[in-house]
């Protein structure tokens, strides 16, 4: 099955000071969801004292999120993108540029993918290769199921 959406989670590390600069950070935001094809519907900044800056860009396709650290020249970024259009790994060169990052971490997670076997919470409850599929088992309420932790690959 096809994703339904695509979610970077990126951990800069080592950047300059431009990360404690809300106006770099909202740059960034604003150039990275352009070099990814997504529709920007509005951003917001906030400086936090004595450091820190953290900066969400909400877009047609979902979001984006910026979030640093200057005490440790650390920067976190999420980028969600829903569809096929956007190409959310193009933000990485844009962050790159404007954080210069020592270090660079990419993980990449599939969202909206259904799991084909799962292994229920309560042992009661059918395991999901037993249950049945389909829109008339949406209409019905199913078990929480554990989602286990896969290698991601950068």
């Amino acid at each position: 099955m096809q994703a339904l959406g695509r979610h970077l989670l990126l951990e800069l590390w080592g950047c300059n000071p431009n990360i404690n600069d809300p106006e770099a950070v909202r740059r960034a935001l604003i150039e990275s969801v352009e070099a990814v094809g997504a529709k920007l519907i509005n951003v917001n900044v906030h400086a936090f004292s004595p450091y820190g800056v953290t900066g969400l860009a909400l877009l047609a396709e979902s979001h984006m999120s910026l979030h640093s650290w200057p005490e440790h020249g650390y920067l976190a970024a999420d980028l969600f993108t829903c569809g096929t259009s956007a190409r959310p790994r193009e933000a990485v060169s844009v962050l790159q540029g404007i954080f210069e990052p020592e270090r660079i971490e990419v993980q990449e997670i599939r969202r909206g993918v259904r799991p084909m076997f799962s292994q229920p919470i309560n042992s009661e409850a059918p395991l999901a290769s037993e249950a049945r599929v389909g829109p008339e088992s949406l209409k019905k309420k199913q078990p929480i199921v554990e989602q286990q932790d896969l290698p991601l690959t950068s």
